[in-house]
């Protein structure tokens, strides 16, 4: 009886992590959606859906801070939709996004109907692209500061072979 003791915890063991990695497995994929959801503005942005957002990715995974003064989740499956794949869900001041592999903005902007910007944020975009939401999309005066929510597709050198796609909040 003793010699089958370590086998038995050892499955007992086994049984657990597997119970926890499919219980992790299932939350990602019941939220995997809504990370690519949130980057198409859908909702469109307001610091609730934010903060929703925000908190399932910190139930999945610990923010890289390091880089681009951005929070940046890496996530444990692929999350995509329309033939662009993601692993990684990013977060900075204003905006909830992606980071689409590869350099994708101008198929990003032509999906998502996207117009390049005039700006290329003091030259750290080689690419980018944007649609303000309509009006009706756009949050109540005074609840997020008077300014403008977009969808946004960039590309440059800080984010190497990656594009973000992002819901994103300017003040005016």
């Amino acid at each position: 009886m003793f010699a089958f003791t370590p086998f038995l915890r050892g499955t007992v063991v086994m049984s657990v992590a597997i119970t926890a990695l499919h219980a992790g497995s299932a939350l990602a994929a019941e939220i995997d959606p809504a990370f690519y959801d949130a980057a198409l503005c859908n909702p469109p942005y307001s610091m609730t859906s934010a903060t929703e957002i925000y908190d399932a990715a910190e139930k999945l995974a610990k923010a890289d801070t390091s880089s681009l003064g951005a929070a940046i989740y890496k996530l444990p499956n692929q999350i995509g939709r329309d033939g662009f794949e993601s692993d990684e869900v990013f977060f900075a001041n204003g905006a909830i996004g992606v980071l689409i592999k590869g350099q994708r903005a101008d198929a990003l902007a032509a999906k998502y109907d996207l117009k390049p910007e005039t700006s290329d944020l003091m030259g750290t975009l080689s690419k980018g692209y944007a649609r303000q939401l309509p009006q009706d999309q756009q949050p109540p005066e005074g609840l997020a500061g008077p300014g403008k929510v977009s969808i946004v597709a960039r590309e440059g050198a800080a984010l190497g072979d990656k594009t973000l796609l992002a819901c994103e909040f300017a003040a005016d």
